[in-house]
């Protein structure tokens, strides 16, 4: 009989025991961030206890956390546990500014691993698997993050990081890949360069899935990545502050992100109101781990943009399930009066068979107005010179963009190939409008 679940009973709990679990979960865990400067000085203002929780719904007593208070309180402010029991710190790249930092136990690793585990079983990946991650090692949390869950699970791995597409093709056919982690972007370069070296993955590899994630992609996107390689493509999600990756991932329904509730406390805010949006509805993605020991975050604002699914999963696990991630609340720009995000244009180019892999979204002044000018990659057969037939392409995207976003884009068709390309998450939007009246 084929096993179903990593761990069956918790991924099948009863609402009612899940939530006895997430409240002795959250006790333990504002008992361990009262250890903490921040937290320790701010909850002994308030008055607030581990005894102030009594129920899940009290998490609304406590305030928010918010990326800012991170970099804030950089490097250690968080930290709920003595810094020898720290064994390891992941963070973000901080270009602009103090990193976002996150530290790990010995006990955060292994849960860490666990939930990666449980998360690839969840999407069909079993102990037979060649898996190949093509992901950045190193502070970036995809890379251990990814392989720790491999390793947890039992497949042969094939750490192969980030780039080089040629020797990402070679690997996969030297050791009979079959399952592949990688950032949805970057599978479009990687299916040119089969292309270019005259293989076609789906007669010339043993691939059979792919997990993605790391950056916000559409269903559109998805499905072309699916017919590409002949795979089938889960989606993962996961962020630097909540470990990285294992915090929902997809199951082989490929009907939502099942978040795993007994690790994260999940909540869906009104991003200007701050108050819980209305079932169903989306919003800003709050998160409160429950099992995380070094560094535990309470009701943390992470800035993307979901809703949770009604009803229950046909695979039986009991946890919640999230729509999609369609961007980040601090993602949106505003151009004419009209609020875009970048998912939107990709929603509509990927629904366009002529269009390849990439896009540049230009945000300019010109003659003192706003300006939206979208660069669009078409298929090497579609860029061949006769200038009719790219104008006819030309004008249906610019009306399909305008239908969806309100505002009419300048659109330049570009040679496949041309528009820069990222071993990390691809940079979708250029600003380089000048501030008026300032």
């Amino acid at each position: 009989m084929e096993v179903m679940y990593w761990e069956n009973e918790l991924e099948t709990l009863n609402r009612t025991d899940l939530e006895k679990l997430q409240v002795q979960r959250l006790k333990n865990t504002i008992g361990l961030a009262i250890n903490s400067p921040y937290y320790g000085s701010l909850y002994q203002k308030m008055g607030l206890s581990a005894d102030s929780i009594k129920s899940v719904a009290d998490l609304q007593k406590l305030p928010f956390t918010t990326k800012q208070d991170l970099r804030d309180n950089f490097p250690y402010g968080f930290l709920g546990l003595p810094q020898k029991e720290i064994i390891r710190l992941h963070s973000t790249s901080g270009t602009t500014g103090n990193p976002t930092v996150i530290f790990h136990s010995r006990h955060d690793i292994d849960s860490w691993a666990n939930l990666m585990a449980r998360s690839l079983f969840c999407a069909g990946v079993r102990d037979t698997d060649v898996f190949q991650n093509i992901c950045g090692y190193g502070l970036f949390t995809g890379g251990l993050g990814f392989q720790y869950g491999i390793e947890r699970l039992g497949c042969l791995s094939i750490p192969a990081g980030a780039g080089n597409s040629p020797r990402q093709i070679k690997l996969m056919q030297d050791y009979g890949t079959t399952v592949a982690h990688a950032i949805p972007s970057y599978l479009n370069r990687l299916f040119e360069v089969f292309q270019e070296e005259g293989l076609d993955p789906r007669k010339d590899t043993k691939l059979h899935t792919f997990v993605i994630g790391a950056e916000p992609h559409t269903e559109e996107q998805r499905q072309r990545i699916e017919e590409m390689f002949g795979v089938k493509a889960y989606n993962s999600f996961g962020l630097t502050e909540m470990n990285g990756p294992g915090v929902a991932f997809e199951c082989t329904y490929q009907n939502g992100l099942h978040i795993w509730e007994d690790a994260y406390l999940v909540e869906i805010i009104n991003p200007d109101t701050l108050a819980p949006v209305a079932e169903g509805e989306v919003g800003e993605l709050v998160m409160t781990t429950l099992d995380r020991q070094a560094m535990p975050l309470i009701r943390y604002r992470t800035r993307d943009l979901t809703r949770i699914l009604p009803g229950r999963c046909a695979c039986g696990r009991t946890h919640v399930r999230l729509d999609r991630i369609t961007g980040r609340s601090d993602d949106m720009f505003i151009v004419k009066g009209c609020n875009i995000f970048p998912m939107q244009i990709e929603g509509v180019l990927m629904k366009i068979p002529e269009v390849g892999a990439d896009y540049l979204i230009t945000l300019d002044t010109i003659n003192g107005a706003d300006e939206m000018i979208i660069e669009v990659e078409v298929k090497k057969d579609w860029f061949n010179g006769d200038i009719t037939r790219l104008d006819k392409l030309s004008r249906m995207i610019t009306g399909q963009i305008r239908d969806e976003v309100l505002v009419k884009p300048i659109v330049k068709l570009v040679e496949p190939g041309s528009l820069p390309k990222s071993e990390g998450k691809a940079v979708r939007v250029k600003e380089l409008r000048i501030a008026l009246n300032s």
